[in-house]
């Protein structure tokens, strides 16, 4: 016995209502997944803007809404508060710096670099990164001495996992007697990442004429010469 085929699709069409229900939802989510993504990000880049322009107390929600061509219903219905959206930005941004450090670190190591190459690789993805988001490292960098933020948490554990990038390389370095066992990981990892940091700041207010590899270079040889005792 044959099974007709209905219009209307169920046994008939041999593809059950709650499949194809399924199938035309999927890409919907998909889009409205992308929209509030890209919404969120014209949030991050204008509360960046104005925080780094004229503070975070006199910046309001009115304000970052306008900027970023939203109304003010959807700051709040992507963020709950503007401190929310503060912590929020902070916590993507240096996981893009995160992210950044891993793949200099990979990329050195698939070339057949040593581990000084992948610190020498990640501190000029740093300052790359420093570079192309000149607010977010200034708000960074003013945040690491504010210790009465309710943020405070958020900054720790964000900087916690840059550094991890860092320490790991240099632990990876200690292990395979590249660099003297008698090396503070975590002091020294601290320190790579708060010379970037500075370095990048004092570059892009000070000395914008300088080119990231010139200072790149200068670094480099600070690393090379003193983190690995090269001469």
């Amino acid at each position: 016995m044959s099974i007709r085929s209905g219009r209307g699709g169920g046994a008939g069409s041999g593809t059950a209502p709650g499949a194809r229900l399924c199938a035309a939802t999927g890409p919907r989510r998909v889009a409205t997944g992308r929209r509030r993504e890209a919404t969120r990000r014209r949030l991050f880049e204008a509360a960046v803007s104005l925080i780094a322009e004229q503070g975070f107390s006199a910046t309001t929600v009115d304000e970052i809404a306008d900027r970023a061509g939203v109304a003010k219903g959807t700051v709040y219905y992507n963020f709950t508060s503007k401190n929310v959206l503060y912590e929020e930005l902070l916590r993507d941004g240096i996981d893009q710096l995160a992210d950044s450090l891993r793949q200099a670190e990979r990329t050195a190591a698939a070339r057949g670099g040593s581990r000084v190459d992948a610190l020498d690789a990640m501190i000029r993805a740093g300052l790359e990164f420093c570079a192309g988001s000149p607010a977010l490292t200034q708000l960074y960098a003013a945040e690491l001495w504010r210790t009465n933020r309710t943020w405070r948490a958020t900054v720790k554990s964000v900087r916690g996992r840059a550094l991890a990038v860092v320490e790991s390389v240099l632990r990876d370095a200690v292990a395979t007697g590249e660099l003297t066992d008698e090396l503070d990981i975590q002091l020294t990892a601290s320190a790579l990442f708060g010379m970037v940091l500075v370095a990048a700041l004092d570059w892009q207010s000070f000395q914008p004429h300088r080119s990231v590899e010139d200072v790149h270079a200068s670094l480099s040889r600070l690393v090379q010469g003193r983190v690995s005792g090269g001469a």
